[in-house]
């Protein structure tokens, strides 16, 4: 059986009025005898930006990963625009190329400059010429302040700007949606305000994000809602001023509590 992609919007200004970016229904992952995901529901609209909080082990990297197809799902459904996306004819590649993801580990090439990082896909996967990557990467690596580290190779930035880099690689494929999975947790603390500020201006700049973090005072600056996951269930969700000033569930209080008394919020 031949495999096809869904048909994604290209841009922004193509999504259909009131169109959901992510839909996902009753999402069921495990591994072995590990459930991981029990029943995962949510909606995603166009430019909003959901932080996903929780323990370790809820689930939260787990959903990102299914949302790009990098794991395979038991069960439910994920869409993107408007278009199921877990279908077996579905070319999960192709999907990819609207969905940028971005892990704790940095993931860049060490052979290569910052430069080739940044180009490799575009050129590779989207027959982008290389005069037109390099031209783009550049744009978006003096965005971000990486400009005169483009000829540098991996092992000379710090861990704050490789991370910077790999966003900046994820956002050369031009996507439509990003997930950011716990990005600054392999940072030292003094890095992780740079980081967090590449993603606060992606968010103001009306991209579609995930994000699955540890930085409470970060999802409450930055989110439209917040969720908070526990044992592969979504037990709650709201905007942040509402989940971290009066949540509703105990649940939800007595991690809220364990964070505070950690002074992490």
């Amino acid at each position: 059986m031949s495999r096809r992609a869904a048909r994604v919007p290209q841009s922004g200004t193509e999504q259909v009025v009131g169109q959901d970016a992510i839909r996902i229904e009753d999402l069921h992952k495990s591994f072995g005898a590990n459930e991981v995901l029990r029943g995962i529901s949510l909606t995603v609209a166009p430019h909003e930006v959901i932080c996903l909080i929780g323990a370790s082990g809820s689930g939260k990297s787990t959903l990102l990963r299914c949302i790009n197809l990098l794991e395979p799902i038991d069960s439910g459904s994920i869409s993107l625009l408007g278009q199921t996306i877990t279908r077996p004819d579905v070319d999960e590649n192709l999907v990819r190329r609207h969905i940028g993801i971005v892990f704790q580990s940095f993931n860049l090439f060490p052979h290569m400059t910052v430069l080739k990082n940044v180009t490799l896909a575009p050129t590779k996967v989207l027959k982008m010429p290389a005069r037109e990557a390099a031209d783009q990467a550049r744009a978006l690596l003096d965005r971000f302040g990486l400009l005169e580290k483009q000829n540098d190779y991996p092992d000379r930035l710090s861990g704050g700007q490789q991370q910077r880099v790999a966003i900046v690689r994820a956002l050369a494929m031009q996507p439509q949606i990003m997930l950011l999975d716990e990005v600054t947790s392999a940072l030292d603390p003094e890095l992780v305000a740079e980081v967090l500020d590449v993603i606060a201006e992606l968010a103001a700049g009306g991209m579609t994000m995930m994000i699955a973090t540890h930085e409470m005072g970060f999802a409450r600056e930055i989110a439209s809602r917040v969720c908070f996951l526990e044992e592969g269930r979504i037990i709650e969700q709201a905007p942040p001023g509402e989940l971290f000033s009066d949540p509703k569930d105990e649940r939800t209080r007595r991690f809220l509590r364990r964070i505070v008394d950690a002074k992490r919020l």
